[in-house]
């Protein structure tokens, strides 16, 4: 494959300001999950806010059935984490009639809990608002100026919101999976099928968004080019006479989109459209597996306003805190400031 959906991402903001290491430990990289509603306090659901060290989401959701007494379906989660970190997340469990075991019973190792709540729906897949990244950056080697500047940078203006490394899977693992199942191989199980599916919409998105940051148009949106709300799903088509929507998309309150591909055309009549068309046409199969799996033309936005963020050196170290709406990847800020040796993805991560 040509094009490396991660590696051959140009960078938007003038290159890394420096190098450094992440995930030496664990708890050099902590994710804290922000549900995106709030739990009813009744219901047979349970809810657990667990703190994991060293784990991945799907092992922890197998030791809760078991201790649940519960079969696997019925253990519910809100997104997959990198066991290569201490993570905070919420977990559901179905309990008929409100009948749960002790949560204080709950034995898991490198699992710590946090809190409890009780709600009458399974937490679903995509439910989060956001999280919270808290990052330290050891082994730190960078000019001091010119990497304030280049935080202040990604304070102001975002960065690319490109779908990180774990997307794709170990050495491209998911990406190969898509590749021979479009290519008229067997259709893989269920769950190797959403990954599947969520790598080549990306491979695609990700060759959109390097198309428009090397013109270095990926902050901007045309009159007929789709853009998306900050923070929300929702998206509407630029207009000609729209004399806001300059200072809209500087201000971070809307945002340029890109395609995750599926049936049909993108939408618009704009530049952007042309150039996704273009770029799907470099990859028939994926583009043609996407629609004939059923999946829409949807839209991501290709900047993220990265939240709150704030930074401290601290003994040869950066540290870094931010938030990020659900769906985008801290490994996408960090690229934009230092260089990284990347933590080797999972095998298989983050279904859509």
């Amino acid at each position: 494959m040509s094009f490396d959906p991660w590696l051959s991402l140009p960078h938007a903001l003038g290159g890394p300001a420096g190098s450094g290491r992440i995930r030496e430990r664990a708890a050099d990289f902590r994710v804290a999950e922000e549900l995106g509603f709030k739990p009813r306090g009744a219901g047979e659901h349970l809810f657990l806010r667990l703190r994991e060290t060293g784990c991945n989401t799907a092992w922890v959701a197998g030791r809760i059935a078991r201790w649940a007494g519960r079969p696997r379906s019925d253990v519910g989660y809100a997104g997959m984490k990198d066991r290569h970190a201490v993570t905070e997340q919420w977990f559901s469990v179905r309990c008929p009639g409100g009948r749960h075991p002790d949560p204080d019973t709950l034995a898991v190792p490198g699992v710590e809990l946090v809190a409890t709540a009780r709600h009458d729906r399974k937490l679903r897949r995509g439910a989060l608002a956001g999280n919270r990244f808290r990052i330290r950056v050891t082994d730190l080697t960078a000019d001091p100026q010119r990497l304030l500047a280049r935080l202040e940078s990604v304070r102001v203006r975002g960065v690319p919101n490109a779908f990180g490394p774990q997307r794709f899977g170990r050495e491209g693992g998911n990406l190969r999976i898509a590749a021979d199942w479009f290519g008229g191989g067997p259709e893989p199980r269920r769950e190797l099928r959403g990954f599947a599916l969520s790598a080549a919409r990306s491979l695609i998105f990700n060759a959109v968004l390097a198309e428009r940051i090397a013109a270095a148009d990926w902050e901007r949106a045309s009159p007929g080019d789709p853009v998306q709300l900050d923070g929300r799903g929702s998206w509407f088509i630029a207009q000609a006479d729209d004399d806001a929507l300059a200072g809209r998309l500087a201000a971070l309150e809307v945002h340029a989109t890109g395609p995750l591909w599926g049936r049909g055309d993108p939408p618009g009549d704009g530049p952007g459209a042309a150039l996704e068309k273009a770029v799907a046409a470099r990859y028939p199969d994926f583009a043609a597996g996407l629609a004939e799996a059923g999946l829409d033309q949807e839209r991501r936005a290709l900047r993220v306003r990265v939240r709150d963020l704030e930074w401290r050196f601290d003994d040869g170290a950066l540290e870094l805190a931010f938030g990020l709406p659900a769906g985008s990847y801290a490994t996408a800020v960090l690229r934009e400031l230092l260089a990284t040796p990347s933590a080797e993805p999972s095998a298989a991560t983050q279904a859509p």
